[in-house]
């Protein structure tokens, strides 16, 4: 069998090694808990704040209690950046969560995203225990089963999104669907953002139906803008606004993508989103380049390591040739050469020679 030259190890490493820290350079971020029990582990990823505690053996967290002005929380732990580098890395991401609010009206549940340094044990008896009134910028997705006219609520059963304050960006009536948030039944929601069209979309349903088409809300916008290069904290929270309403979480799973700057997503409603934005404006020329750049800087990658392979299994399949023992081993023979006269006798006639 040929010898594998040490040169040729070195370009199988080099290769491998690319690929895989192409593969490594854009990870995923994700958790998942069905329940909150000590065997599901979840306080190595996840932290409780104020009267936020896990109920029901670990069935579920029960973030605001029967007492008057009770509030809690529900954080991710691991801080994540919605952007950097340049160009600047894009990220995506998707939450779910199943929960029931109690009929007292309070104020309900909303799925929030803080900057570093928010005082995650402070509250201060705000809708949600946002702070709101220290103008610190949070982005919300509220599920408010109170109306306060302060903030132009629809009504009090409503999903909202918030950008830097309570005053909703965009609302959508709950009761369009025949749900009520503050029902005391068990819930649904979705929350989706693609960054390629930097679209938000919110879905709600019961709890063991399966996921809606189309979105209950959605709403344009560049969450990286908010924070630019900022860490942010992902939780949920929740307060009851001096009544006794029950804020209960029974599951939550967020998972965010990160990818290739010049990687495009298509809009998650493609009719929906070309319907309601404004004309696509025409990318510049160097974004084009970048993008072109990379393709090939991808493919060639690619080819390199389709090349290798089949380099590899040539090496070490074709070249292969038969061993056979010594003793068995064929030497030349030098062969000697006679002429032989050959002789015909004649027939005899009539027995006669």
């Amino acid at each position: 069998m040929a010898a594998f030259s040490p040169s040729r190890y070195l370009t199988a490493l080099s290769l491998l090694f690319l690929y895989f820290k192409t593969l490594s350079a854009y990870p995923n971020s994700s958790f998942s808990f069905k329940n909150f029990d000590k065997d599901s582990n979840f306080e190595s990823q996840l932290a409780l704040y104020g009267d936020a505690k896990i109920d029901n053996g670990g069935s579920s967290v029960q973030l605001t209690g029967s007492s008057s002005s009770s509030a809690g929380r529900l954080i991710y732990k691991k801080p994540i950046k919605l952007g950097e580098g340049n160009p600047k890395r894009m990220v995506s991401f998707s939450s779910y969560f199943s929960f029931s609010i109690s009929p007292e009206n309070g104020d309900g549940l909303a799925f929030v995203m803080f900057p570093i340094g928010f005082p995650l044990n402070v509250f201060d008896g705000s809708s949600f225990g946002l702070l709101v009134e220290r103008k610190i910028r949070v982005f919300t997705v509220e599920f408010d089963t109170s109306r306060d006219d302060k903030y132009g609520d629809l009504n009090s059963n409503h999903v909202g999104i918030d950008i830097g304050s309570l005053v909703s960006v965009k609302v959508a009536n709950v009761s369009s669907i025949n749900l009520v948030l503050n029902s005391g039944e068990k819930l649904q929601a979705w929350i989706d953002y693609e960054v390629g069209s930097k679209r938000l979309e919110v879905r709600l349903s019961k709890l063991g139906e399966i996921r809606p088409e189309k979105p209950l809300l959605w709403c344009p916008f560049d969450l990286s803008q908010i924070w630019r290069e900022e860490e942010v904290i992902v939780g949920l929270s929740s307060s009851n606004a001096n009544s006794s309403q029950k804020c209960i979480v029974l599951s939550w799973s967020f998972k965010l993508r990160q990818v290739p700057s010049w990687m495009h997503s298509q809009p998650l409603d493609p009719k929906a989103f070309s319907e309601n934005t404004k004309a696509l404006r025409v990318p510049k020329r160097s974004d084009c380049v970048q993008r072109v750049l990379g393709a090939l800087i991808f493919g060639t990658g690619c080819g390199a390591l389709g090349a290798f392979l089949v380099l590899l299994a040539w090496t070490t399949f074709g070249n292969r040739r038969p061993v056979v023992p010594e003793e068995f081993v064929m030497h030349p023979v030098e062969c000697d050469y006679k002429k032989f006269k050959v002789v015909v006798d004649k027939p005899m006639e009539d027995g006669k020679k």
